[in-house]
């Protein structure tokens, strides 16, 4: 396999170098230069290594210059061509083009009178530089090429009647579509603040296109081109509201949400549309009020029983209706009256996708206010002028407005309840941290006393420990209990998107933590018995140690201990009698002896037994208690099949049978005098790896039987007495 794919490499390489010979030596000959120039584009885009080979060979640079200094449009185009390919294939060879005489030569050819095929070549190589590259980003900006795609973008199109069918026209749109992409790349993915305030100037023009021509072919990328320049930029959403953006996107969402009852694309288009107003608005909740007066809440609402609608589209219709609600009473009455509230609990109840839940908890969260005015009276609550006349036309436009309230009512129930839920969770923890002080102050107040009378009144100090031990138990049960009523209230707790911006993703990630959620409320008991056993154990080491045995006759003071040492064996009684329940005793007893911790230090030897001797081992020590077993009784089976296999190392084995004869006698070894050249080996070898007798022996061809440490004692004894020979 490796030789085949040595093979390959090689052969890509000698394609690779033959092209480029091609290309140097056909200059005259536009026709064969483009052949070669698809081809190396061929090679490169089926192995990612040519891109590498072909930049260190110097191609890259070549075709570079080819492209500016051939006078055949043909060969700029596949030039030009062939360098965005192999860029977006390799981020370095992008790197090594990102330069500004680059852009530069890229501006001219987009300035000058050229043909619509090398401008759509040269946009690609912009856009290809450009994406996930803040370098790019601001060279585009420095050498002047972002004023020229910014003309492109107003003038490439000049009628808003498009007729696709004609070649010059599609020629046309094909290079104001790369144009749209190249600018989002330009603002976005990495944000650049510059360039979105440069590109905001467009916006008038984006407008224009949006109310003369609702086509897909232009709601599409001017959707996608506002969306990105509008993203967590403040200043450019206000700038956009401010020459009636907001307004445009209003009137196309409803153009297409009454023409989605007819067609399924309209629909799709319309999702779009939403995505953008939701940006603009996400981080300003009050340009919500220019969404009101096209009743915009209605339309969303209409959109979303659409049925051709997948969970993904739908989540971001309910997103955009969560910003609307957020800061506008006005969208709010506009979801009531037209039955947004019930939908919204139906989606909270019936669906399975978390994130439309989550949403969907958003929308009722910023409907609180408005539900609360709504299952009250007129008389009751204190309205003013404006919003009681608000409220009695909704009681005469609407005649079902009974049930309505009734569902306010039930959902105002189930908010005040998550409410009162957090608030016990604030008096429990409280109470928790009381419960602690009072027993650190018990404790020492009790101290004090057994200290005193530790040898005269021993079971009188062993009935107030179980008393602080039972003071103890409860303290820790009731933690427990406390502990799982926050995760519950924690579970409960609406969530609220932050960012619109790539809002499915973003809101994917916050999901992560209601799932978490609900998983830790399942495992609170385990972490509460866990926590106890650990409290146990750890203070086994430090506390629950039993007093040292005192000598009547000998008059020292005792020394200062905790009132625990006195009294441990009664403790841990109690302690196991408390947790012997059904609920917590079996995980505190029946524990893995391999999980806890222990006072002596473990090794290989000590450790099998302590798991052997488990009868509770958890399923990781199992496993390794299982393999052990089977290595071992695999092992025997071979010793009883081959004799010569033995536990004992080889190194012993073979030191045992070099230095015993078959009798059991010791004998020596038989001497063996060093040579001159093995003398001139010494010296080699320490000259090149000094005292390195290991490496000396193995690098130069001693004797047989010779040693390391004869080594270093030859070495020794010549370097002792220089004028002796080899003996």
């Amino acid at each position: 396999m490796e030789s085949e794919d040595t093979k390959k490499t090689q052969e890509m390489k000698t394609d690779l170098n033959l092209l480029l010979e091609c290309l140097k030596y056909q200059m005259d000959n536009a026709f064969s230069q483009k052949e070669a120039l698809v081809t190396i584009h061929s090679i490169c885009q089926q192995n990612s290594n040519a891109s590498v080979y072909f930049r260190e060979i110097g191609g890259l640079m070549f075709v570079k210059n080819l492209a500016k200094s051939s006078e055949h449009s043909m060969v700029k185009e596949a030039a030009l061509y062939t360098l965005g390919a192999i860029a977006e294939k390799n981020v370095y060879c992008q790197q090594t083009l990102c330069t500004s005489e680059l852009f530069e030569d890229l501006t001219w050819f987009l300035s000058n009178d050229s043909n619509v095929n090398l401008k759509r070549m040269s946009v690609y190589v912009i856009l290809v530089l450009v994406s996930n590259n803040r370098t790019g980003q601001t060279l585009v900006r420095e050498t002047g090429c972002i004023t020229v795609l910014s003309r492109l973008f107003r003038t490439v199109i000049s009628k808003h009647e498009l007729d696709l069918s004609d070649k010059n026209v599609f020629q046309s749109y094909q290079l104001w579509s790369s144009v749209c992409s190249t600018l989002c790349v330009c603002v976005n993915n990495p944000q650049n603040d510059e360039n979105q305030m440069f590109c905001c100037s467009l916006f008038p023009h984006a407008n224009e296109w949006l109310k003369n021509c609702m086509t897909p072919e232009i709601i599409r990328p001017i959707c996608s081109f506002i969306g990105l320049t509008l993203a967590n930029n403040t200043y450019v959403q206000k700038y956009f509201v401010s020459v009636g953006g907001l307004d445009v996107l209003s009137q196309v969402l409803m153009q297409l949400e009454s023409d989605s009852h007819e067609t399924l694309s309209s629909a799709k288009l319309a999702v779009v549309v939403t995505k953008t107003v939701d940006a603009c608005i996400a981080d300003n909740p009050t340009f919500g009020i220019v969404l009101s007066k096209y009743h915009i809440v209605s339309k969303l609402l209409a959109l979303l029983l659409h049925e051709s609608l997948d969970s993904g589209e739908k989540f971001s219709i309910m997103l955009t209706l969560g910003h609307c609600t957020e800061d506008c009473e006005e969208n709010q009455y506009d979801l009531f009256k037209n039955n947004g509230l019930p939908l919204m609990i139906q989606a909270l109840t019936e669906s399975q996708n978390e994130e439309l839940n989550k949403a969907a908890t958003f929308v009722l969260h910023n409907c609180k206010k408005i539900t609360e005015k709504l299952s009250l009276s007129l008389g009751e609550y204190p309205f003013d002028e404006n919003e009681t006349q608000q409220l009695k036309d909704i009681s005469v436009k609407e005649n079902n407005l009974e049930e309505h309230w009734r569902k306010a009512k039930e959902i105002l129930h189930r908010i005040e309840q998550l409410e009162r839920e957090g608030n016990e969770e604030e008096i429990q923890r409280e109470n928790y941290q009381d419960n602690i002080s009072s027993m650190n102050i018990s404790i020492q107040n009790t101290w004090k006393h057994l200290h005193a009378d530790q040898i005269g009144r021993g079971s009188k100090a062993e009935d107030e420990d179980k008393s602080h031990s039972r003071q103890l138990q409860s303290y820790k049960s009731h933690g427990v209990m406390s502990k799982a009523c926050t995760n519950d209230d924690q579970m409960k707790t609406p969530l609220k998107s932050a960012n619109p911006v790539h809002a499915c993703y973003r809101e994917s990630e916050q999901n992560k933590t209601l799932y978490k959620a609900k998983s830790s409320c399942n495992q609170n008991l385990h972490e509460e018995t866990t926590f106890e056993k650990n409290f146990v154990s750890q203070s086994s080491d430090h506390v629950f140690k039993h007093p040292v045995h005192i000598a009547k006759n000998i008059k020292q003071q005792l020394p200062v201990t905790d009132p625990f040492t006195l009294c441990s064996d009664i403790i841990n009684k109690e302690v196991v009698s408390f947790l012997a329940t059904p609920s917590c005793s079996k995980m505190l007893t029946y524990r893995c002896s391999g999980c806890i911790a222990v006072e002596k230090s473990l090794n290989s030897r000590n450790f099998s037994k302590l798991l052997h001797s488990c009868p509770y081992q958890c399923d990781r020590h199992k496993v390794i208690v299982e393999a052990e077993d089977r290595y071992k009784s695999e092992l025997r089976k071979s010793l009883i099949c081959n004799k010569k296999i033995l536990l004992t190392p080889r190194r012993r084995q073979r030191l045992s049978n070099e230095s015993t004869t078959p009798g059991g006698i010791k004998k020596r070894r038989i001497r063996k005098n060093f040579t001159e050249e093995e003398v001139n080996y010494l010296f080699n070898g320490v000259k090149k790896m000094g005292n390195h007798w290991n490496s000396i022996l193995w690098s130069f061809p001693f004797q047989q039987g010779r040693k390391a440490v004869d080594l270093a004692h030859k070495y020794h004894k010549l370097t002792k007495h220089p004028t002796c020979a080899a003996s």
